[in-house]
């Protein structure tokens, strides 16, 4: 832990120095906003709770592409998932990004929202990991608190954005799954989203972030859901 705290002081002191720090302004997370349901349940939850490392807070930041307000763009190579605003702002989160979410790219819209959605693992993921083909809605759930399914031509594009029961790998890339963010953010995003949003999941190396922190998160390459 004490070499990525080094590591992420190298990277601001470095950008800060360079001039490319753009104007980030954290947000933490609002309780007023959940549920009953979801404080009961995140309350429940057995997993290690770690911090998200700063980069991939979430924030308010400047946003230069074209997207209309209310839009969500997926930037896979730098881990990061915004939401666009008025005036030249964004709500940027970080995530976690896997092969699934690396193999699809395009427009897309919110086709389907769940609440707590439970799991049906693919049969490579049951083959895989030794998981059962069902996992009922909970703290402990892999898909989280909430899920977000792209639909493209009228056709579950298979690509979600949903909660996670890690989110030590926010900011990584790891083994499977689709676009998951800590079940705090996707409540929040979940909070400004409706059916029918438009979400453009950028190409590979296609991403604009201002930065670009390429960090070996602790634990980051190991197998998971």
């Amino acid at each position: 832990m004490s070499s990525l705290k080094v590591t992420l002081g190298i990277l601001a002191a470095g950008l800060m120095l360079s001039g490319c720090m753009q104007a980030t302004t954290y947000e933490a997370t609002n309780t007023s906003n959940f549920k009953p349901r979801d404080k009961e349940l995140l309350a429940k939850t057995t997993y290690v709770k770690t911090p998200v490392a700063e980069p991939f807070r979430r924030a308010i930041v400047e946003y230069h592409r074209k997207e209309a307000p209310g839009s969500i763009v997926v930037d896979s190579d730098n881990h990061y998932l915004y939401y666009v605003l008025n005036d030249g702002k964004a709500i940027r989160y970080g995530i976690t990004v896997g092969e699934e979410a690396m193999a699809w790219s395009g427009i897309a819209k919110v086709g389907s929202m769940t609440e707590w959605p439970a799991w049906h693992p693919t049969p490579g993921e049951i083959s895989r990991l030794g998981v059962p083909t069902f996992v009922a809605p909970g703290p402990d759930n892999p898909m989280g608190s909430r899920a977000m399914y792209l639909y493209s031509g009228g056709k579950d594009t298979l690509f979600r954005i949903h909660g996670t029961n890690q989110p030590e790998y926010i900011g990584a890339s790891i083994s499977s799954g689709c676009i998951r963010m800590t079940n705090e953010d996707v409540i929040d995003l979940y909070n400004r989203v409706k059916l029918g949003t438009i979400v453009v999941v950028l190409e590979p190396k296609h991403g604009d972030s201002p930065y670009k922190p390429q960090m070996a998160l602790q634990g980051g390459g190991g197998a998971t859901y």
